[in-house]
Protein backbone atom coordinates (compact mmCIF):
# COMPACT_ATOMS: atom_id res chain seq x y z
CA UNK A 1 0.00 0.00 0.00
CA UNK A 2 1.17 3.24 -1.15
CA UNK A 3 2.02 6.09 1.36
CA UNK A 4 -0.67 8.42 -0.20
CA UNK A 5 -3.02 5.68 -0.18
CA UNK A 6 -2.51 5.05 3.56
CA UNK A 7 -3.46 8.58 4.12
CA UNK A 8 -6.15 9.02 1.93
CA UNK A 9 -7.94 5.63 3.50
CA UNK A 10 -6.88 7.91 7.19
CA UNK A 11 -9.06 10.76 5.95
CA UNK A 12 -11.81 8.89 5.27
CA UNK A 13 -11.21 7.50 8.73
CA UNK A 14 -11.23 10.40 9.92
CA UNK A 15 -14.34 12.35 8.22
CA UNK A 16 -16.55 9.34 9.43
CA UNK A 17 -15.78 9.77 12.91
CA UNK A 18 -15.58 13.83 12.30
CA UNK A 19 -11.93 14.46 13.23
CA UNK A 20 -9.93 17.47 11.40
CA UNK A 21 -6.51 16.21 12.43
CA UNK A 22 -5.07 12.94 13.58
CA UNK A 23 -1.58 12.43 15.21
CA UNK A 24 0.19 9.16 15.16
CA UNK A 25 3.10 9.61 17.61
CA UNK A 26 6.21 7.23 17.89
CA UNK A 27 5.28 4.89 21.06
CA UNK A 28 3.47 1.94 22.82
CA UNK A 29 1.33 2.21 25.67
CA UNK A 30 4.02 2.21 28.24
CA UNK A 31 6.11 5.02 27.06
CA UNK A 32 8.97 3.49 26.25
CA UNK A 33 11.60 4.34 24.57
CA UNK A 34 12.04 1.02 22.08
CA UNK A 35 8.81 -0.19 21.45
CA UNK A 36 7.72 -3.76 19.55
CA UNK A 37 7.10 -3.82 15.80
CA UNK A 38 2.99 -4.01 16.64
CA UNK A 39 2.79 -0.49 17.91
CA UNK A 40 5.22 0.98 14.83
CA UNK A 41 2.16 2.75 13.36
CA UNK A 42 3.97 6.22 12.37
CA UNK A 43 6.51 4.07 10.15
CA UNK A 44 3.35 2.08 8.79
CA UNK A 45 1.99 5.23 8.10
CA UNK A 46 4.73 7.35 6.91
CA UNK A 47 7.06 4.72 5.64
CA UNK A 48 9.86 6.41 7.67
CA UNK A 49 11.77 4.14 9.80
CA UNK A 50 13.39 6.16 11.82
CA UNK A 51 13.18 5.54 15.73
CA UNK A 52 11.56 8.80 16.61
CA UNK A 53 9.22 10.95 14.59
CA UNK A 54 5.39 12.21 14.79
CA UNK A 55 2.88 12.50 11.99
CA UNK A 56 0.47 14.78 11.77
CA UNK A 57 -2.21 14.27 9.01
CA UNK A 58 -5.63 16.90 8.64
CA UNK A 59 -7.89 17.09 5.94
CA UNK A 60 -5.38 18.54 3.65
CA UNK A 61 -1.81 18.32 4.59
CA UNK A 62 0.31 15.47 6.10
CA UNK A 63 3.62 16.51 8.11
CA UNK A 64 6.67 14.01 9.56
CA UNK A 65 8.40 15.84 12.64
CA UNK A 66 12.01 14.17 13.45
CA UNK A 67 15.40 14.63 14.82
CA UNK A 68 18.33 15.65 13.52
CA UNK A 69 19.74 11.95 13.40
CA UNK A 70 16.94 11.05 10.13
CA UNK A 71 16.87 13.99 8.23
CA UNK A 72 18.81 12.82 5.20
CA UNK A 73 16.97 9.22 6.04
CA UNK A 74 13.70 10.73 6.44
CA UNK A 75 13.43 12.96 3.10
CA UNK A 76 14.26 10.39 1.15
CA UNK A 77 11.84 7.54 2.60
CA UNK A 78 8.75 9.92 1.95
CA UNK A 79 9.95 12.08 -1.05
CA UNK A 80 7.29 10.17 -3.09
CA UNK A 81 4.59 11.25 -0.89
CA UNK A 82 2.61 13.65 0.51
CA UNK A 83 4.20 13.82 3.75
CA UNK A 84 6.32 17.31 4.14
CA UNK A 85 9.52 16.72 6.39
CA UNK A 86 9.67 19.61 9.72
CA UNK A 87 12.85 19.45 11.21
CA UNK A 88 12.79 19.32 15.36
CA UNK A 89 15.00 21.97 16.69
CA UNK A 90 16.40 23.56 13.03
CA UNK A 91 15.63 27.44 12.98
CA UNK A 92 12.58 27.63 10.88
CA UNK A 93 10.55 24.79 11.51
CA UNK A 94 8.11 24.99 14.53
CA UNK A 95 7.38 22.17 16.55
CA UNK A 96 4.74 19.87 16.62
CA UNK A 97 3.09 21.74 19.84
CA UNK A 98 3.71 24.64 18.02
CA UNK A 99 2.19 24.18 14.41
CA UNK A 100 -0.76 22.65 16.11
CA UNK A 101 -1.88 25.90 18.06
CA UNK A 102 -1.04 27.90 14.63
CA UNK A 103 -2.81 25.97 12.45
CA UNK A 104 -6.02 24.54 14.39
CA UNK A 105 -8.56 26.74 14.20
CA UNK A 106 -12.24 27.17 16.00
CA UNK A 107 -14.01 24.48 15.75
CA UNK A 108 -11.13 21.68 14.53
CA UNK A 109 -10.43 18.83 17.01
CA UNK A 110 -7.21 16.65 17.60
CA UNK A 111 -7.50 13.52 17.51
CA UNK A 112 -4.79 11.27 19.11
CA UNK A 113 -4.00 6.99 19.24
CA UNK A 114 -5.40 7.17 23.16
CA UNK A 115 -2.77 3.82 23.69
CA UNK A 116 0.45 5.62 22.74
CA UNK A 117 -0.04 8.94 24.53
CA UNK A 118 0.13 9.98 28.14
CA UNK A 119 -2.42 11.66 30.01
CA UNK A 120 0.23 14.43 30.40
CA UNK A 121 0.57 14.81 26.82
CA UNK A 122 -3.21 15.24 26.84
CA UNK A 123 -3.63 17.63 29.11
CA UNK A 124 -0.53 19.38 27.91
CA UNK A 125 -1.68 19.83 24.81
CA UNK A 126 -5.55 20.13 25.90
CA UNK A 127 -4.06 23.42 28.03
CA UNK A 128 -2.38 25.30 24.75
CA UNK A 129 -5.59 24.52 22.28
CA UNK A 130 -8.35 24.97 24.44
CA UNK A 131 -8.05 28.50 23.79
CA UNK A 132 -8.47 28.45 20.48
CA UNK A 133 -11.30 26.22 20.27
CA UNK A 134 -9.87 23.20 19.48
CA UNK A 135 -10.66 20.14 21.22
CA UNK A 136 -7.80 17.43 22.20
CA UNK A 137 -9.81 13.87 21.58
CA UNK A 138 -8.08 10.43 23.02
CA UNK A 139 -9.63 7.91 20.26
CA UNK A 140 -9.20 4.42 19.40
CA UNK A 141 -6.56 3.31 16.97
CA UNK A 142 -7.54 4.37 13.51
CA UNK A 143 -4.36 2.56 11.56
CA UNK A 144 -5.90 -0.71 12.81
CA UNK A 145 -8.47 -0.99 9.99
CA UNK A 146 -6.06 0.12 7.02
CA UNK A 147 -2.90 -2.17 8.58
CA UNK A 148 -3.69 -5.13 6.54
CA UNK A 149 -0.49 -6.80 7.53
CA UNK A 150 0.12 -5.79 10.92
CA UNK A 151 3.05 -7.31 12.78
CA UNK A 152 1.47 -9.39 15.47
CA UNK A 153 1.84 -8.69 19.36
CA UNK A 154 4.80 -10.16 20.37
CA UNK A 155 4.67 -13.22 22.45
CA UNK A 156 8.33 -14.37 23.27
CA UNK A 157 7.91 -16.28 26.61
CA UNK A 158 9.36 -14.44 29.80
CA UNK A 159 12.37 -15.92 32.17
CA UNK A 160 12.67 -15.48 36.05
CA UNK A 161 15.98 -13.35 37.00
CA UNK A 162 17.31 -15.66 40.02
CA UNK A 163 18.12 -13.77 43.14
CA UNK A 164 22.20 -14.03 41.85
CA UNK A 165 21.04 -11.11 39.54
CA UNK A 166 18.97 -9.39 41.54
CA UNK A 167 19.89 -9.40 45.17
CA UNK A 168 16.51 -9.09 46.22
CA UNK A 169 13.66 -10.89 46.55
CA UNK A 170 9.95 -9.55 44.53
CA UNK A 171 8.86 -9.31 48.99
CA UNK A 172 12.06 -7.27 49.42
CA UNK A 173 11.61 -5.08 47.00
CA UNK A 174 7.11 -4.71 47.23
CA UNK A 175 7.81 -4.33 51.15
CA UNK A 176 9.96 -0.92 50.23
CA UNK A 177 7.65 -0.02 47.72
CA UNK A 178 5.05 -0.40 50.02
CA UNK A 179 6.22 1.32 52.93
CA UNK A 180 6.60 4.29 50.25
CA UNK A 181 3.21 3.83 48.86
CA UNK A 182 1.80 4.64 53.14
CA UNK A 183 4.08 7.73 52.75
CA UNK A 184 2.42 9.26 50.17
CA UNK A 185 -1.03 8.34 51.58
CA UNK A 186 -1.56 6.31 49.01
CA UNK A 187 -4.23 3.06 48.38
CA UNK A 188 -3.07 2.21 45.10
CA UNK A 189 0.00 2.49 42.62
CA UNK A 190 -0.59 2.19 39.02
CA UNK A 191 3.00 1.18 37.40
CA UNK A 192 2.92 1.20 33.52
CA UNK A 193 6.35 1.44 33.23
CA UNK A 194 7.86 -2.13 31.43
CA UNK A 195 11.68 -1.55 33.13
CA UNK A 196 9.95 -0.75 36.43
CA UNK A 197 7.49 -4.00 36.63
CA UNK A 198 10.12 -6.17 35.65
CA UNK A 199 12.60 -4.95 38.03
CA UNK A 200 9.74 -5.30 40.72
CA UNK A 201 9.01 -8.80 39.59
CA UNK A 202 12.59 -9.77 38.48
CA UNK A 203 11.20 -11.34 35.32
CA UNK A 204 12.36 -10.20 31.88
CA UNK A 205 11.05 -10.79 28.65
CA UNK A 206 11.74 -10.10 24.59
CA UNK A 207 8.94 -7.90 23.52
CA UNK A 208 11.26 -5.11 22.94
CA UNK A 209 14.42 -4.73 21.21
CA UNK A 210 17.31 -3.72 22.69
CA UNK A 211 15.44 -3.76 25.96
CA UNK A 212 14.65 -7.57 27.65
CA UNK A 213 11.04 -6.65 29.27
CA UNK A 214 7.47 -8.06 28.84
CA UNK A 215 4.80 -5.83 27.80
CA UNK A 216 2.86 -5.39 30.53
CA UNK A 217 1.00 -3.39 33.48
CA UNK A 218 0.63 -3.30 37.63
CA UNK A 219 -1.33 -2.76 40.30
CA UNK A 220 -0.28 -2.91 43.72
CA UNK A 221 -2.13 -2.16 47.21
CA UNK A 222 -0.94 -2.46 50.76
CA UNK A 223 -2.43 -6.21 50.59
CA UNK A 224 -2.24 -7.18 46.64
CA UNK A 225 0.35 -7.23 43.77
CA UNK A 226 -1.31 -8.19 40.28
CA UNK A 227 0.47 -8.25 37.01
CA UNK A 228 -1.35 -8.01 33.78
CA UNK A 229 0.68 -9.48 30.80
CA UNK A 230 -0.84 -12.13 28.34
CA UNK A 231 -0.61 -14.93 30.18
CA UNK A 232 0.23 -17.15 27.11
CA UNK A 233 4.06 -15.75 27.74
CA UNK A 234 4.02 -17.05 31.52
CA UNK A 235 4.76 -20.63 32.46
CA UNK A 236 3.21 -22.30 35.29
CA UNK A 237 6.46 -22.57 37.18
CA UNK A 238 6.52 -18.85 37.02
CA UNK A 239 3.08 -18.12 37.79
CA UNK A 240 3.23 -20.92 40.82
CA UNK A 241 6.74 -18.81 41.90
CA UNK A 242 5.20 -15.33 41.33
CA UNK A 243 1.98 -16.26 43.76
CA UNK A 244 4.37 -17.40 46.69
CA UNK A 245 5.82 -13.71 46.72
CA UNK A 246 2.47 -12.52 46.58
CA UNK A 247 1.80 -11.45 43.15
CA UNK A 248 -1.24 -12.94 41.43
CA UNK A 249 -1.78 -12.60 36.93
CA UNK A 250 -4.02 -11.63 35.11
CA UNK A 251 -4.80 -11.12 31.56
CA UNK A 252 -3.27 -7.65 30.16
CA UNK A 253 -6.03 -5.96 29.46
CA UNK A 254 -8.44 -6.94 32.85
CA UNK A 255 -6.32 -3.60 34.19
CA UNK A 256 -8.81 -1.32 32.71
CA UNK A 257 -11.55 -3.02 34.70
CA UNK A 258 -9.83 -3.37 37.82
CA UNK A 259 -8.99 0.32 37.36
CA UNK A 260 -12.62 1.07 36.82
CA UNK A 261 -13.34 -1.38 40.58
CA UNK A 262 -11.27 0.63 42.94
CA UNK A 263 -13.54 2.21 45.73
CA UNK A 264 -14.91 5.94 45.53
CA UNK A 265 -12.94 7.69 48.04
CA UNK A 266 -9.38 6.04 47.14
CA UNK A 267 -6.02 7.51 46.38
CA UNK A 268 -4.06 6.14 43.39
CA UNK A 269 -0.22 6.70 42.93
CA UNK A 270 0.76 7.24 39.26
CA UNK A 271 2.53 8.97 37.02
CA UNK A 272 0.83 10.85 34.11
CA UNK A 273 3.90 11.07 32.03
CA UNK A 274 4.52 7.33 32.15
CA UNK A 275 0.14 6.43 32.11
CA UNK A 276 -1.43 6.42 28.69
CA UNK A 277 -4.93 7.87 28.11
CA UNK A 278 -7.06 5.02 27.15
CA UNK A 279 -6.26 3.45 30.95
CA UNK A 280 -6.33 6.90 32.77
CA UNK A 281 -9.60 7.18 31.35
CA UNK A 282 -10.94 4.15 33.54
CA UNK A 283 -10.39 6.33 37.06
CA UNK A 284 -13.52 7.27 38.20
CA UNK A 285 -14.94 10.73 39.81
CA UNK A 286 -14.35 10.43 43.52
CA UNK A 287 -10.43 8.92 42.99
CA UNK A 288 -7.83 10.91 44.00
CA UNK A 289 -4.99 10.77 41.50
CA UNK A 290 -1.76 11.70 43.21
CA UNK A 291 0.78 12.51 40.21
CA UNK A 292 4.32 11.65 40.93
CA UNK A 293 7.46 9.94 39.49
CA UNK A 294 7.05 6.55 40.00
CA UNK A 295 8.12 5.00 43.02
CA UNK A 296 9.60 1.82 41.40
CA UNK A 297 12.27 4.73 39.25
CA UNK A 298 14.19 5.65 42.80
CA UNK A 299 14.66 2.08 44.17
CA UNK A 300 15.76 0.48 40.70
CA UNK A 301 18.31 3.65 40.51
CA UNK A 302 20.37 2.68 43.45
CA UNK A 303 21.61 -1.00 42.68
CA UNK A 304 22.41 -3.19 45.27
CA UNK A 305 25.79 -5.02 46.00
CA UNK A 306 24.48 -8.16 44.14
CA UNK A 307 23.78 -5.74 41.12
CA UNK A 308 26.73 -4.01 41.61
CA UNK A 309 29.13 -6.88 41.60
CA UNK A 310 27.00 -8.58 38.72
CA UNK A 311 27.62 -5.57 36.73
CA UNK A 312 31.62 -5.73 37.54
CA UNK A 313 31.57 -8.91 35.30
CA UNK A 314 29.42 -7.34 32.28
CA UNK A 315 32.10 -4.91 31.93
CA UNK A 316 34.70 -6.71 31.97
CA UNK A 317 33.05 -9.23 29.46
CA UNK A 318 32.63 -5.72 27.47
CA UNK A 319 35.81 -4.62 27.82
CA UNK A 320 37.73 -8.36 26.55
CA UNK A 321 34.77 -7.85 23.66
CA UNK A 322 35.86 -3.88 22.34
CA UNK A 323 39.44 -5.05 22.66
CA UNK A 324 39.55 -8.01 20.35
CA UNK A 325 37.39 -5.15 17.76
CA UNK A 326 39.73 -2.61 18.01
CA UNK A 327 42.70 -4.94 17.65
CA UNK A 328 40.57 -6.55 14.62
CA UNK A 329 40.24 -3.54 13.02
CA UNK A 330 43.96 -1.84 13.54
CA UNK A 331 45.07 -5.38 11.63
CA UNK A 332 42.13 -5.21 9.18
CA UNK A 333 41.63 -2.03 8.12
CA UNK A 334 43.94 -2.13 5.28
CA UNK A 335 43.60 -5.50 4.18
CA UNK A 336 39.99 -5.82 3.72
CA UNK A 337 37.14 -3.19 3.00
CA UNK A 338 35.27 -2.11 5.96
CA UNK A 339 32.25 0.25 6.46
CA UNK A 340 30.15 1.81 9.52
CA UNK A 341 28.16 -1.55 9.20
CA UNK A 342 30.20 -4.47 9.14
CA UNK A 343 32.38 -2.72 11.65
CA UNK A 344 29.63 -2.64 13.91
CA UNK A 345 28.83 -6.35 12.98
CA UNK A 346 32.28 -7.52 13.94
CA UNK A 347 31.59 -5.91 17.51
CA UNK A 348 28.47 -7.26 18.09
CA UNK A 349 29.94 -10.93 17.06
CA UNK A 350 32.75 -10.36 19.77
CA UNK A 351 30.10 -9.34 22.31
CA UNK A 352 28.35 -12.92 21.33
CA UNK A 353 31.60 -14.62 22.16
CA UNK A 354 30.94 -13.29 25.43
CA UNK A 355 29.06 -15.75 28.26
CA UNK A 356 25.50 -14.64 28.93
CA UNK A 357 25.21 -11.75 26.15
CA UNK A 358 21.61 -11.54 25.27
CA UNK A 359 21.17 -8.54 22.90
CA UNK A 360 22.68 -5.25 22.13
CA UNK A 361 21.53 -2.72 24.78
CA UNK A 362 20.22 -0.24 22.05
CA UNK A 363 21.52 0.27 18.26
CA UNK A 364 25.22 0.90 17.79
CA UNK A 365 26.68 4.14 16.92
CA UNK A 366 29.85 3.59 14.07
CA UNK A 367 30.39 6.40 13.21
CA UNK A 368 33.36 7.52 10.38
CA UNK A 369 34.67 11.24 10.14
CA UNK A 370 32.27 14.02 9.40
CA UNK A 371 29.30 11.10 10.89
CA UNK A 372 30.83 11.20 14.29
CA UNK A 373 29.47 15.12 14.87
CA UNK A 374 25.93 13.74 15.03
CA UNK A 375 25.72 12.61 18.11
CA UNK A 376 23.14 10.15 17.84
CA UNK A 377 24.37 8.96 14.16
CA UNK A 378 23.00 5.97 12.83
CA UNK A 379 24.21 4.14 9.44
CA UNK A 380 21.76 2.37 7.33
CA UNK A 381 21.65 0.07 4.29
CA UNK A 382 20.75 2.84 2.08
CA UNK A 383 23.45 5.40 3.93
CA UNK A 384 26.96 4.52 5.73
CA UNK A 385 30.14 5.20 4.79
CA UNK A 386 33.25 3.13 4.42
CA UNK A 387 36.01 3.04 6.61
CA UNK A 388 39.46 4.54 5.21
CA UNK A 389 43.24 4.45 6.95
CA UNK A 390 41.98 8.26 8.22
CA UNK A 391 40.72 10.22 10.30
CA UNK A 392 38.49 9.78 13.48
CA UNK A 393 36.13 6.53 14.30
CA UNK A 394 33.22 6.57 17.19
CA UNK A 395 31.96 3.86 18.13
CA UNK A 396 28.93 3.85 21.10
CA UNK A 397 27.68 0.62 21.91
CA UNK A 398 26.40 -1.45 24.58
CA UNK A 399 25.09 -5.04 25.27
CA UNK A 400 22.67 -6.73 27.72
CA UNK A 401 23.85 -9.69 29.70
CA UNK A 402 22.33 -11.55 32.43
CA UNK A 403 25.40 -9.54 34.32
CA UNK A 404 23.94 -6.12 33.56
CA UNK A 405 23.18 -3.63 31.23
CA UNK A 406 26.60 -1.95 29.45
CA UNK A 407 27.14 1.55 27.78
CA UNK A 408 30.23 2.56 26.35
CA UNK A 409 32.30 4.80 23.83
CA UNK A 410 35.70 5.39 22.30
CA UNK A 411 37.21 7.47 19.96
CA UNK A 412 40.01 6.44 17.78
CA UNK A 413 42.36 7.56 14.94
CA UNK A 414 42.19 5.44 12.00
CA UNK A 415 45.47 7.13 10.80
CA UNK A 416 47.66 9.93 12.14
CA UNK A 417 45.53 12.49 13.63
CA UNK A 418 45.50 16.40 13.20
CA UNK A 419 46.86 18.74 15.54
CA UNK A 420 43.38 20.01 15.76
CA UNK A 421 41.70 16.31 15.73
CA UNK A 422 44.57 15.63 19.38
CA UNK A 423 43.58 19.32 20.76
CA UNK A 424 39.83 18.46 20.51
CA UNK A 425 40.30 14.84 21.81
CA UNK A 426 42.60 16.07 24.96
CA UNK A 427 40.53 18.96 25.94
CA UNK A 428 37.12 16.09 25.85
CA UNK A 429 39.47 13.45 27.86
CA UNK A 430 40.30 16.15 30.43
CA UNK A 431 36.48 17.00 30.96
CA UNK A 432 35.99 13.20 31.25
CA UNK A 433 38.98 12.94 34.10
CA UNK A 434 37.74 16.00 35.48
CA UNK A 435 33.75 14.83 36.34
CA UNK A 436 35.38 11.33 36.87
CA UNK A 437 37.58 11.60 39.86
CA UNK A 438 35.87 14.05 41.74
CA UNK A 439 34.59 14.04 44.79
CA UNK A 440 31.84 15.73 45.96
CA UNK A 441 29.19 16.44 49.07
CA UNK A 442 26.45 13.97 49.59
CA UNK A 443 23.02 15.22 48.53
CA UNK A 444 24.64 17.06 45.34
CA UNK A 445 22.88 16.25 41.62
CA UNK A 446 24.22 15.72 38.41
CA UNK A 447 23.29 19.13 37.74
CA UNK A 448 25.00 20.13 39.81
CA UNK A 449 28.57 18.18 38.85
CA UNK A 450 28.02 18.81 34.85
CA UNK A 451 30.01 21.85 35.01
CA UNK A 452 33.13 19.69 35.96
CA UNK A 453 32.99 17.70 32.56
CA UNK A 454 32.43 20.99 30.55
CA UNK A 455 35.01 23.52 32.28
CA UNK A 456 38.41 22.34 30.05
CA UNK A 457 35.86 22.60 26.88
CA UNK A 458 34.67 26.10 27.76
CA UNK A 459 37.81 28.08 28.27
CA UNK A 460 38.71 26.91 24.60
CA UNK A 461 35.17 27.87 23.26
CA UNK A 462 33.35 24.63 22.99
CA UNK A 463 30.63 22.89 24.30
CA UNK A 464 28.32 19.57 23.41
CA UNK A 465 24.40 19.89 23.12
CA UNK A 466 23.91 17.23 25.08
CA UNK A 467 24.12 16.00 28.39
CA UNK A 468 27.21 14.17 30.12
CA UNK A 469 25.31 11.59 31.78
CA UNK A 470 22.59 9.22 32.14
CA UNK A 471 21.28 6.47 34.33
CA UNK A 472 22.01 3.08 33.14
CA UNK A 473 19.26 -0.17 34.31
CA UNK A 474 20.00 -3.78 35.56
CA UNK A 475 19.34 -6.00 32.42
CA UNK A 476 17.31 -3.14 31.54
CA UNK A 477 17.07 0.28 30.01
CA UNK A 478 20.05 1.67 28.87
CA UNK A 479 18.53 4.91 29.56
CA UNK A 480 17.13 5.05 33.47
CA UNK A 481 16.12 7.88 35.94
CA UNK A 482 15.35 9.51 37.89
CA UNK A 483 19.33 10.91 38.04
CA UNK A 484 21.35 12.39 35.40
CA UNK A 485 24.19 14.81 34.43
CA UNK A 486 23.43 18.11 32.16
CA UNK A 487 23.38 21.27 32.43
CA UNK A 488 18.92 20.53 32.60
CA UNK A 489 18.14 21.49 36.10
CA UNK A 490 17.68 18.25 38.15
CA UNK A 491 17.78 17.82 41.75
CA UNK A 492 17.63 14.25 42.11
CA UNK A 493 20.69 13.33 44.96
CA UNK A 494 23.82 11.56 43.08
CA UNK A 495 23.02 8.50 45.73
CA UNK A 496 25.23 5.67 46.68
CA UNK A 497 24.35 2.33 43.84
CA UNK A 498 23.74 5.27 41.72
CA UNK A 499 24.94 3.62 38.21
CA UNK A 500 25.76 6.75 35.73
CA UNK A 501 27.69 7.42 32.57
CA UNK A 502 30.16 10.61 31.86
CA UNK A 503 30.61 11.12 28.23
CA UNK A 504 32.08 14.51 27.14
CA UNK A 505 32.17 14.94 23.33
CA UNK A 506 33.33 17.45 20.66
CA UNK A 507 31.33 17.20 17.98
CA UNK A 508 32.50 19.71 14.54
CA UNK A 509 29.73 19.52 12.18
CA UNK A 510 31.71 18.21 8.81
CA UNK A 511 34.64 17.09 10.39
CA UNK A 512 34.62 14.97 13.28
CA UNK A 513 33.19 13.61 16.39
CA UNK A 514 34.51 12.74 19.90
CA UNK A 515 32.71 11.27 22.74
CA UNK A 516 34.75 9.28 25.92
CA UNK A 517 32.43 7.37 27.54
CA UNK A 518 32.88 5.51 30.58
CA UNK A 519 30.36 3.98 33.45
CA UNK A 520 30.79 4.43 36.63
CA UNK A 521 28.86 3.89 40.32
CA UNK A 522 28.41 6.45 43.10
CA UNK A 523 30.19 5.59 46.28
CA UNK A 524 30.26 7.03 49.57
CA UNK A 525 33.99 8.58 50.39
CA UNK A 526 35.48 9.94 53.85
CA UNK A 527 33.38 11.40 56.49
CA UNK A 528 34.37 14.55 58.43
CA UNK A 529 33.03 17.57 60.09
CA UNK A 530 32.23 19.01 56.30
CA UNK A 531 29.59 16.13 56.17
CA UNK A 532 29.81 12.68 53.79
CA UNK A 533 31.65 12.90 50.62
CA UNK A 534 31.04 10.64 47.78
CA UNK A 535 32.96 9.76 44.61
CA UNK A 536 32.92 7.38 41.40
CA UNK A 537 34.60 3.61 40.85
CA UNK A 538 35.21 3.15 37.83
CA UNK A 539 32.79 0.12 35.98
CA UNK A 540 34.10 0.19 32.03
CA UNK A 541 37.57 -0.66 31.08
CA UNK A 542 38.64 0.06 27.80
CA UNK A 543 41.89 2.46 26.40
CA UNK A 544 41.90 5.56 25.29
CA UNK A 545 43.81 5.96 21.90
CA UNK A 546 47.19 7.43 23.34
CA UNK A 547 48.15 8.52 19.57
CA UNK A 548 45.50 10.90 20.10
CA UNK A 549 46.54 13.09 23.39
CA UNK A 550 47.89 15.91 23.17
CA UNK A 551 50.07 15.51 26.49
CA UNK A 552 51.20 19.06 26.75
CA UNK A 553 48.14 19.73 27.54
CA UNK A 554 47.59 17.64 30.22
CA UNK A 555 47.74 18.42 34.16
CA UNK A 556 50.21 15.94 36.50
CA UNK A 557 46.78 14.73 37.86
CA UNK A 558 45.34 14.18 34.00
CA UNK A 559 48.67 11.92 33.16
CA UNK A 560 48.32 9.76 36.35
CA UNK A 561 44.80 9.12 36.34
CA UNK A 562 45.33 7.95 32.75
CA UNK A 563 48.44 6.14 33.46
CA UNK A 564 46.49 4.63 36.66
CA UNK A 565 42.94 3.62 34.98
CA UNK A 566 45.63 2.02 32.16
CA UNK A 567 47.34 -0.09 34.05
CA UNK A 568 43.64 -0.92 35.49
CA UNK A 569 42.83 -2.24 32.06
CA UNK A 570 45.67 -3.92 31.27
CA UNK A 571 45.14 -5.97 34.92
CA UNK A 572 41.79 -6.65 34.23
CA UNK A 573 41.74 -7.78 30.70
CA UNK A 574 44.59 -8.70 29.02
CA UNK A 575 44.31 -12.00 30.77
CA UNK A 576 41.35 -12.86 28.30
CA UNK A 577 43.24 -12.02 25.43
CA UNK A 578 45.34 -13.76 23.23
CA UNK A 579 49.33 -13.65 23.52
CA UNK A 580 49.10 -10.65 20.08
CA UNK A 581 46.28 -9.03 21.58
CA UNK A 582 47.73 -8.58 25.16
CA UNK A 583 51.34 -7.89 23.90
CA UNK A 584 48.58 -5.56 21.76
CA UNK A 585 47.13 -3.87 24.58
CA UNK A 586 50.28 -3.73 26.76
CA UNK A 587 51.62 -0.76 23.95
CA UNK A 588 47.90 0.48 24.07
CA UNK A 589 48.18 1.25 27.86
CA UNK A 590 51.32 2.19 27.79
CA UNK A 591 52.83 4.90 30.59
CA UNK A 592 52.43 8.51 29.14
Amino acid sequence: MLVNDKIKALRDLMKKNGFTCYMEPTGDPHSSEYVADYYKGREFLTDFTGSAGTAIVTLDKAILWTDGRYFIQAENQIKDSEFILYKMSTPGYPSVSEWLEKNLKEGDNLAINQLLVSQKTIENLSDSLIKKGVVVKPTEDLLDSIWIDRPSLPTNPIFKLDMQYTGKSVEDKLEELRENLQNEEADYFLLSSLDDIAWLFNIRGGDVTYTPVVISYALISANSANLYIDKNKVSNTIEEDLKKHGVSVSDYEDIKIDVENIALGSKILLNKARTNAWIYSSIKDGIEVIDKTDITEHLKGKKNETELANLRKAYIKDGIALSKFFYWLEHEIGNQDINELSAAQKLLEFREEQEGFIEPSFGTISAYGPNGAMMHYSATKESFSKLEQEGLYLVDSGGQYYNGTTDITRTISLGKPTSEEKRDFTLALKGHVNLISAKFLEGASGHALDVLARYPLWQEGIDYKSGTGHGVGYLLGVHEGPHRISTMPNQVALEEGMVVTIEPGVYKQGKYGIRHENVVNVIKNIKNESGQFMNFAVLSYCYFDLACIDKELLTKHEIDWINDYHNEVYTKIAQYLTESEAVWLKEKTRKI
